[in-house]
């Protein structure tokens, strides 16, 4: 890999494709842009695909998550300090998943 200062990729982006121009973007970076069209001025997470939740499929592995997180407990270990991490961790886990509960049922539109 070949680096190249700002200086020289701006010149080579310039020169490379006349087609192109360089446009200055509010809040954002300096933007390359064809002739034919304006530069994105805000992206969406939707444009993305994500959608901000894993829906039932998320929600049934979390459960199996948190049950294979206390199958830890059975072990041959002798100290007892990783079960309370464990235990610990689960609960926070079982928390979050009650909060989500109530969330989604008092939601306008529930998952």
């Amino acid at each position: 890999m070949r680096i190249v200062s700002e200086q020289t990729h701006r010149e080579r982006i310039a020169t490379d494709n006349p087609a192109t121009t360089r446009v200055n973007q509010p809040g954002r970076e300096e933007a390359v842009v064809r002739h034919d069209a304006h530069p994105v001025e805000h992206e969406r997470p939707e444009d993305w695909g994500w959608h901000g939740e894993t829906g039932r499929a998320g929600r049934i592995a979390s459960w199996i998550a948190i049950l294979f997180l206390l199958a830890y407990l059975v072990g041959n270990h002798e100290g007892r300090m990783e079960d309370y991490w464990l235990i610990a961790i689960a609960a926070l886990m079982i928390l979050l998943k009650v909060y989500d509960y109530f969330r989604r049922k008092n939601a306008w539109r529930s998952q």
